[in-house]
């Protein structure tokens, strides 16, 4: 197997797991719950493919230099097929997500998921991209608290998505109304891809031998 077979089954895995927690878990655990299981795959995966499990991250990572345009690409159909997966079998377990969010506030969520992507996509460019930080055994810690603050604080808002394959598979589970996908597909990958451009501009010591 080379390495970039085993990088998507890890994308594939890791995102699954990840969209299956999310549409199965309710009530007032269902972000640390999210959060935990993101760290925990976070751990699986960083070694062998950096654990995205986002294609919004995978963006931030090419704008970032870290990611060709040829390897993202197939690390979104990883990751949206993770997705679908997860939303079929969270059918099966625990049936249809219920009528969608339709009535969301658009302006609301386009900032609530903006934001919170850009925070995300940062945080993982900064703990487990940057030169200073290699070796650190804390960086899955920071995602998946980053995730789970998210959930908490603007969860009711948006949804609380901060991952295009997220949206799509709690759109297909039902969660998710196709009609906002838009919402989370502009605000996520602006989100992902202004977050390598700052990136760039911070840490310019970063692209010196680059």
């Amino acid at each position: 197997m080379n390495k970039l077979t085993s990088k998507l089954i890890t994308e594939f895995i890791g995102t699954m797991f990840l969209v299956l927690t999310a549409m199965c878990s309710s009530g007032p655990l269902a972000p640390l719950a999210i959060g935990g299981v993101l760290m925990a795959m976070i751990y699986m995966g960083g070694d062998i493919s950096g654990a995205h499990y986002n294609p919004a991250v995978s963006l931030g990572l090419l704008v970032r230099g870290k990611l060709s345009m040829n390897d993202m690409i197939m690390y979104w159909v990883a990751q949206f097929a993770g997705a679908a997966l997860a939303a079929v079998v969270a059918k099966v377990l625990v049936g249809h997500g219920g009528e969608g969010n339709a009535s969301i506030d658009i302006t609301k969520s386009l900032i609530a998921e903006f934001l919170f992507t850009f925070a995300l996509a940062s945080v993982v460019l900064n703990v487990a991209t940057n030169k200073k930080q290699a070796g650190n055994n804390y960086y899955g810690l920071a995602i998946g608290f980053l995730v789970m603050a998210g959930a908490v604080a603007v969860g009711g808002i948006s949804g609380g998505a901060f991952n295009p394959a997220v949206a799509v598979g709690a759109s297909i589970f039902g969660a998710f109304s196709w009609a906002n996908i838009w919402v989370y597909l502009v605000a996520c990958f602006a989100g992902g891809a202004v977050a390598g451009i700052m990136h760039r501009v911070k840490n310019p010591d970063e692209y010196v031998d680059a």
